[in-house]
């Protein structure tokens, strides 16, 4: 999806430009914070014309915000964005992730317009307060799954399209790393003599991942039959059309070998594979916090903590899986 800044306000373009130029995040999230304040801003002009009507998603699709008054947005106020977040849970059916996200969203928006535009005097969301979202343990797959999973593409026939498939599953497997970054390799990402690769993360941060004996084999397979392809693309991964893979085909690759493997069903992901690449090093590989911190490329050891908490449900269910988990002592009393 692009931005069609032809429909935009002023003020919202310039933000965007921000965000990319200034801040350097990535198009995903400049995106995803476009998204959120366009509905937003439609939400604001919709109220300010209907003053009575409490607005429908289907109706703020239909709202223009291209002529929006900057001059509106110092009129917003704290009461105007809970009913903001009354309309979302209401009728987007947002839970308390997707808001908490929307409100990171909005107090980076007003942040900007007040400090660095001084286009609105005063910030609403100064005092916004919402219930942080509940942790949820992220879904994984265990370590018999993830080797079933593999060996579903193994088995299948030694065609070029497959042998790509195994070699995307087995660096999200070994290596977590994002949807975003296994797209963005290109050829000169590899460094094979040295056995890493080079991935672009989130924020443009580019970090060095290191490849094991089963990333560097399912590479060299692939590669060979890569150079078979005549194109001048310079992406690792590439489609039917010779070009760079795209996400929705990446997503498609990982849904349909899940369903091969019987393992469909379970809401599982590409995400959900560099969850389950975290869980096996920390439980299986013994690597501690920090260097997991620093191969997933998080910014905050906060939240590579996640898959401590996961190493302590599986030690947990271990023992109660027990085989004498039931057994108790008899008192003499009791005989």
């Amino acid at each position: 999806m692009r931005i069609d800044r032809t429909e935009n306000p002023y003020f919202l373009n310039e933000y965007v430009t921000h965000l990319s130029v200034v801040k350097c995040l990535s198009d995903g999230t400049v995106m995803g914070y476009y998204q959120d304040i366009r509905l937003f801003l439609r939400f604001v002009m919709f109220c300010h014309l209907n003053p009575d009507t409490n607005p429908t998603l289907e109706q703020l699709s239909e709202v223009s915000i291209r002529s929006m008054p900057p001059e509106l947005l110092n009129q917003v106020t704290l009461r105007d964005i809970y009913a903001y977040y009354s309309f979302l849970a209401n009728e987007c059916g947002n839970r308390d992730k997707a808001r908490s996200r929307k409100a990171s969203s909005l107090r980076s928006f007003f942040r900007y317009l007040t400090r660095d535009t001084h286009l609105v005097e005063a910030d609403p969301t100064a005092n916004l307060e919402l219930s942080a979202p509940k942790n949820a343990l992220p879904k994984y797959l265990n370590l018999d799954e993830s080797l079933s999973l593999l060996r579903t593409l193994t088995m299948q026939e030694n065609h070029r399209a497959h042998i790509r498939d195994y070699c995307i599953l087995t660096l999200f497997l070994n290596c977590g790393i994002r949807l975003s970054e296994l797209v963005g390799l290109n050829l000169s990402s590899l460094d094979l003599k040295n056995s890493r690769m080079r991935v672009l993360g989130k924020g443009s941060k580019e970090r060095i991942v290191y490849l094991n004996e089963a990333c560097l084999s399912a590479l060299r397979e692939y590669l060979f039959e890569r150079s078979r392809i005549e194109t001048a693309d310079i992406a690792l991964f590439l489609s039917n059309q010779k070009k760079r893979i795209s996400r929705r085909r990446v997503q498609q690759i990982v849904e349909d070998s899940l369903a091969a493997a019987g393992l469909q069903g379970r809401g599982l992901s590409t995400h959900k594979l560099r969850h389950t690449a975290a869980t096996l090093m920390y439980q299986h590989g013994h690597v501690d916090v920090l260097t997991l911190k620093s191969i997933l490329g998080h910014e905050s050891i906060s939240t590579t903590e996640i898959y401590t908490h996961l190493s302590d449900v599986s030690v947990r269910e271990a023992m109660e899986r027990s085989p004498l988990a039931e057994e108790k002592r008899i008192s003499l009393e009791k005989k």
